[in-house]
């Protein structure tokens, strides 16, 4: 066996060192957060225990903490739906040349170079010169979307670029109309991509602050709960919520996954199965 040459050692120490500095602050705060009651905000620990976790189930402890999460649950379902429809749909538009898609494409993109801070008090002020309440639900929605549907747009793009169009002409050939070409043939082979634009969607709206920070209303999202949480919250109950919300991240990381990679065989079966129907 050949010895690696000494570039694979210089850079599996700098990938080991990347995955540190992008993880060691998530892990920090993990094991933080099983501090025993009397611990602190910093190393050393002062015993082992699940007593922060304990402490923030009870509401009083963290204010309004699981209004907050539902309200970021619900938007970002919100948020993903809207964005997983309107890609799609955009991504069918675009794949014909039509007068102003360029310019239409370049103001898409221009709101992902945009400070996010100042998209939020433009949304913000428009509801209220409007007349219209300045809320999650509202305001909110729309500000997150223009921070998620350009990038579900692109994701579509590169998909219809890529896509073969033989597929819709063989199902117009055998008496097809428009819709079931698109529910029955465009759908199922692009049905991976829109779990990628669905992930994309819900986690870029879960985590979102400073395009909901002038946009929320009255109501905090979970971001704006949990950085209120830092200028009054000293103990590592902060450090406890942070481990459960990076716990349901990746949760709902691995639920996408899941319901993708059953995707992608059960599409390569229905394909399987029709070659060996053929012969």
């Amino acid at each position: 066996m050949e010895p690696r040459p000494r570039s694979f050692y210089v850079l599996t120490a700098f990938f080991a060192l990347f995955l540190l500095f992008l993880y060691g602050p998530t892990l920090t705060i993990a094991v933080l957060s099983f501090q025993g009651p009397g611990g602190g905000l910093t190393f050393p620990m002062r015993g082992v225990s699940l007593y922060w976790f304990h402490d923030l189930f009870e509401q009083q402890a963290v204010g309004d903490i699981w209004g907050s999460f539902r309200r970021s649950l619900v938007l970002g379902m919100m948020v993903m739906v809207t964005t997983v429809v309107v890609s799609v749909m955009g991504g069918l538009a675009f794949r014909k040349k039509f007068p102003g898609a360029n310019i239409l494409f370049y103001l898409i993109i221009t709101s992902l170079v945009i400070p996010s801070i100042l998209i939020s008090l433009g949304v913000g002020l428009m509801f209220s010169q409007a007349g219209i309440a300045v809320h999650w639900a509202t305001s909110g929605f729309g500000s997150q979307l223009t921070w998620t549907l350009p990038f579900g747009l692109l994701i579509m793009f590169a998909v219809f670029n890529r896509f073969d169009k033989s597929y819709e002409e063989a199902a117009r050939d055998q008496g097809a109309t428009s819709w079931q070409t698109l529910r029955h043939v465009v759908l199922p082979i692009i049905a991976p991509s829109l779990i990628g634009v669905a992930l994309f969607g819900f986690t870029l709206s879960y985590d979102e602050f400073a395009r909901t920070l002038l946009t929320s209303g009255s109501k905090n999202t979970l971001p704006l709960e949990i950085y209120g949480m830092t200028t009054n919250v000293t103990s590592p109950v902060l450090y406890a919520l942070g481990t459960l919300t990076t716990v349901f991240s990746l949760l709902i990381i691995g639920i996408f996954l899941c319901v993708a990679l059953w995707t992608t065989r059960r599409k390569a079966k229905a394909g399987s199965d029709a070659g060996k129907g053929m012969l």
